[in-house]
């Protein structure tokens, strides 16, 4: 299902011209993958980070310390600041990212399967989504890069209409 969403999700940034990058975290490179994947993806993909520890959050990303210092890596908040730093680094229209606990053990007091994805876009607009996934590791971590691919594909569908790119 997740290709498929990549494939759409492609489809429509190449109509309207615009780019994607993504910032991952519990994911590890699985998002990147599953877009790169599809045939001509780098019409539109302009690439990623993985920002597996807090401070390359920060570092990287430009996720404002004193937000991890008070929600910690897990947080809406920092999904949605790793996607507008994705995109800012890139330079791309759109940003991806996804930030949570896949496990075994919780991470700054969020229970394993808590995640949060992030879609930034034009004129710094954001979308979430909050999940709480259950499974092993393998199983979140893939649930949640399908998730994400799903939401990104979602928000340009609905961005078709409205002013795009």
């Amino acid at each position: 299902m997740s290709a498929r969403s990549a494939a759409q999700a492609l489809d429509l940034l190449v109509r309207h011209s615009a780019t994607l990058a993504v910032a991952e975290s519990l994911t590890g490179g699985l998002i990147g993958a599953t877009i790169t994947e599809v045939p001509g993806a780098s019409r539109a993909f302009r690439g990623g980070l993985i920002a597996y520890s807090t401070d390359l959050k920060h570092d990287l990303l430009g996720v404002p310390p004193e937000l991890l210092r008070r929600e910690g890596a897990v947080h809406p908040e920092v999904a949605a600041a790793m996607a507008a730093g994705a995109a800012r680094v890139c330079g791309a229209d759109y940003g991806l990212a996804v930030t949570g606990v896949a496990g075994p053990d919780p991470q700054d007091g969020r229970a394993v399967g808590t995640v949060h994805v992030a879609v930034w876009g034009p004129g710094g607009r954001v979308w979430r989504r909050d999940l709480l996934l259950a499974g092993s590791r393998e199983e979140i971590r893939r649930a949640t890069a399908e998730a994400a691919v799903e939401l990104l594909a979602g928000v340009l569908k609905a961005a078709v209409g409205e002013h795009f790119g």
